[in-house]
């Protein structure tokens, strides 16, 4: 199989990657890719490539994170790409791509509860997006959470009930 038909996924944090620090009491974005490489293996799935960047909750990823990530895109020979994210700023990150990115299957995803607490929604999220990119035949940058995938600009957080919905 060529690298064009494999999938990249790229880890940029968010609440997703999250562990308990036991010696502060917190919450934090470890700097590897643990809990998508747990995901994976549980599921039987060894063709995908993946990349760590940025490693940040969503409220402190930037602009210029932001143009990183455009950047290891465009330089990347993958045409399919699954984004781990952060829910609070996902969509903006998800309109950043679409207005720069314009030759590639983008789907970003994100977990509501870190994996290391409560694995049912990053799996269901993430795989979501794997099993969507899968089978997508168009270019465009989609988010998938809660069960949906739809294009970035037809989902979004309902920050009162903690989901997201399709507009």
């Amino acid at each position: 199989m060529s690298k064009n038909n494999k999938l990249l996924i790229i880890n940029t944090g968010g609440t997703f990657n999250k562990v308990y620090n036991q010696i502060n009491g917190k919450l934090e974005v470890p700097q590897n890719n643990d809990a998508v490489k747990s995901i994976l293996k549980a599921s039987k799935i060894d063709h995908v490539k993946i990349k760590g960047l940025i490693y940040k909750d969503s409220l402190d990823i930037t602009d210029e994170d932001r143009r990183t990530l455009c950047a290891v895109i465009e330089n990347s020979p993958f045409k399919k790409i699954l984004i781990i994210h952060g829910t609070d700023t996902i969509d903006k990150t998800a309109s950043f791509l679409a207005d720069n990115i314009k030759n590639r299957s983008i789907v970003l995803t994100a977990s509501m509860q870190p994996y290391s607490i409560d694995a049912v929604e990053a799996v269901s999220n993430l795989m979501t997006g794997y099993g969507f990119l899968q089978n997508c035949k168009k270019n465009g940058v989609f988010i998938s959470m809660h069960g949906f995938v739809k294009k970035y600009n037809k989902i979004k957080k309902n920050k009162k009930l903690g989901v997201f919905e399709c507009l």
